[in-house]
């Protein structure tokens, strides 16, 4: 369910704005939505883990205050975002 150093190494180097960036909110997304998209494979095999459930409805919503942060900042920065990982909205 949690994503591997590796794969979480890779993230960070493929969205961050400057080498070293780990904290800023296009790298806290990709982490977020990588997550998110590990645990709704899972919720696929085990439909009644409702514990797993909360936690995955406590990251989308992290997810979406950062986002609404950076649209509040940079419209731009949303776009691309956005863009780039594929999600909906």
């Amino acid at each position: 369910m949690s994503i591997t150093a590796e794969r979480k190494e890779a993230l960070i180097k493929e969205h961050a704005i400057v080498a070293g960036d780990t904290g800023s909110p296009e790298v806290q997304i990709a982490i977020l939505t990588e997550r998110i998209a590990n645990l709704t494979d899972h919720f696929k095999t085990h439909a009644k883990d409702n514990h797993s459930r909360r936690g995955l409805l406590k990251m989308v919503s992290q997810r979406r205050r950062l986002l609404d942060y950076v649209k509040g900042r940079d419209e731009e920065r949303y776009q691309g975002i956005i863009k780039r990982l594929g999600l909906r909205r």
